[in-house]
């Protein structure tokens, strides 16, 4: 059996951090145009990204779209459909949440603080690991300055933490990956992860904190 590792996973993270950024023709537009779109709508960053994220939600717990999405995405490896969806779903969320807060969403110091994100309630203990001093508070200023070997030290911090993770959860089988039926990977366990998920985006992007 082929085993997932942190390389592999962050190469997972890589593509679908491309594909939110960039948006899939005839699927969904890119992470500016729809961050523009709640931000010319409402008029504080704050209630845009309040709606934004309840509608992420609602897409990350109907079956149907995710199942859908998944065939659109070729992944450079091979996992289930869903799983990647909700991958490419949280991962546009959060650039969404830190385009608003006016990041730089196509810098690597973003992409990596992003992809800590998806971790959830363990960011903040990978960023304390890695020598960020996660009391203070972060912004775009000090986000800039993030050495790139620090940045490679967090990258490979969340490549374990999500293999760990998905693989507890049994999600994650390759060799043996199919499209899973009826949304398995759907459901509570995607709704509860990517609500906690997109309060520590908010912290991060928004309020600028962990």
């Amino acid at each position: 059996m082929e085993n997932l590792t942190e390389s592999k996973m962050l190469s997972i993270l890589d593509y679908c951090y491309d594909k939110a950024l960039n948006g899939i023709p005839m699927v969904s537009e890119s992470t500016e145009e729809l961050a523009k779109y709640y931000l010319d709508k409402y008029q504080s960053r704050e209630k845009a990204v309040e709606e934004l994220v309840s509608n992420q939600l609602i897409k990350c717990t109907t079956s149907g779209f995710v199942t859908g999405l998944g065939g659109v995405l070729t992944m450079p490896v091979t996992i289930p459909a869903n799983l990647s969806s909700v991958i490419y779903i949280q991962l546009r969320m959060i650039t969404s949440i830190a385009y608003i807060g006016g990041y730089d969403i196509k810098s690597d110091e973003v992409k990596t603080l992003a992809y800590v994100c998806l971790t959830g309630k363990g960011a903040s203990d990978i960023l304390k690991n890695c020598g960020i001093a996660v009391a203070n508070k972060i912004g775009v200023n000090l986000v800039k300055k993030i050495p790139t070997k620090v940045l490679t030290v967090i990258n490979q911090k969340v490549g374990f933490r999500l293999v760990t993770k998905f693989g507890e959860k049994g999600i994650i089988n390759l060799g043996k990956a199919v499209p899973f039926l009826g949304g398995i990977v759907g459901g509570s366990f995607d709704y509860t992860t990517t609500k906690t998920i997109s309060k520590v985006a908010i912290n991060m992007f928004l309020k600028n904190k962990i």
